[in-house]
């Protein structure tokens, strides 16, 4: 009788460890999760900012080969 009640508490020690390591990957995962959308938002922002800074480049450019096209 005893080694049967020793392997079901060892069973159900078995599952604990492994319920207790699930919830620490769930929460390490939705961790991520916040880090990941914090960063997507912020390169969303800097692509932005990138192409308003590029527009009046772009514009300088043009106007540059075409002044030279009419030399």
């Amino acid at each position: 009788m005893f080694w049967p009640m020793l392997a079901v508490a060892l069973a159900f020690l078995g599952i604990a460890v492994l319920g207790v390591l699930a919830a620490r990957v769930l929460a390490e995962v939705r961790r991520l999760a916040g880090q990941v959308a914090e960063s997507s938002a912020r390169i969303s922002r800097a692509a932005d900012d990138l192409e308003r800074a590029a527009g009046p480049l772009a514009a300088a450019g043009a106007q540059a080969v075409q002044t030279l096209r009419q030399e």
